[in-house]
């Protein structure tokens, strides 16, 4: 059965960097899985903020975080990386990753949160002004 981990969240000055990793537990490869990775600030709704597709790398971002955070995976380790940069304290939150099951197609396309099914406890980020 799939299990995700999260880790890397802290206490950050805005500006700062911090990396969170996702590391899967599988008994077989991600490779036809989508895994996302979701903000939600205190008080509001989950929101996809990246997506990486195991199969060929290719990756979404929302428009918040673009230019600022970077998704990566290491397939020999299972894990997906999210690097930010010039944090702000808008993304203060928990951020889950997520996992996805799309076959032959991306889910990063459409990147829905209902086509997400298995999900990490996630990390606690906290961005101070």
């Amino acid at each position: 059965q799939l299990q995700l981990v999260e880790s890397g969240g802290g206490l950050v000055q805005a500006g700062g960097s911090l990396r969170l990793s996702c590391a899967a537990s599988i008994g077989t490869a991600l490779e036809y899985y989508s895994i996302g990775w979701f903000h939600q600030a205190p008080g509001k709704e989950r929101e996809g903020i990246s997506c990486i597709s195991i199969r060929d790398g290719k990756t979404a971002y929302a428009d918040s975080v673009k230019a600022r955070f970077t998704i990566s995976r290491d397939n020999a380790k299972n894990t997906v990386y999210l690097q930010m940069t010039s944090l702000k304290p808008e993304d203060t939150g928990v951020y889950y990753c997520a996992a996805g099951f799309g076959g032959m197609f991306s889910l990063c396309a459409l990147f829905e949160r209902a086509d997400f099914g298995t999900w990490g406890q996630g990390t606690q980020v906290t961005v101070s002004s």
